[in-house]
């Protein structure tokens, strides 16, 4: 190959990887934020050994679409994540399954999803995650999206 096709294959690259990362991801669709609102309150435990869940980024108050969203899963014991049992839910009153719109971004480390988008308003999402050993863990988030 010619140093002139190998610097056009690099440029054609280089664009590739920009339009990828440059993609945002509808998070939640504007008719699922239509849905009315879950019952009740989600029954959480107390002390677990299960794996941690931290949220990155963003900050939840006052967001604007897009926004990075960046949860960090951390195994305890010498475990390890089973990426596979993760859970990404939108709670309304019918629950909606976010693990197919997310899955580009998950691994055993946890969540990475640049230019995530959400319509505005208040929006819960609950993240499970599951060890090697079977121990759970879970947190809800609430995105308070502005704009």
């Amino acid at each position: 190959m010619s140093e002139s096709n190998l610097k056009m294959a690099g440029v054609a690259l280089v664009g590739m990887l920009l339009a990828f990362s440059a993609d945002a991801v509808t998070l939640i669709k504007a008719d699922e934020a239509k849905l009315p609102a879950g019952a009740g309150v989600l029954a959480t435990r107390g002390i677990t050994r299960g794996p941690a869940i931290k949220i990155l980024t963003p900050d939840l108050t006052n967001l604007t679409s897009p926004f990075d969203l960046k949860v960090a899963f951390e195994a305890r014991g010498g475990a390890k994540i089973d990426a596979a049992a993760t859970k990404v839910i939108y709670l309304k009153a019918k629950p909606v399954d976010l693990l197919a719109r997310v899955k580009p971004g998950l691994s055993e480390a946890g969540l990475d999803l640049p230019g995530a988008e959400t319509p505005p308003g208040e929006h819960q999402i609950q993240i499970i995650v599951q060890d090697s050993e079977g121990r759970s863990s879970q947190v809800v988030m609430t995105l308070n999206v502005v704009k």
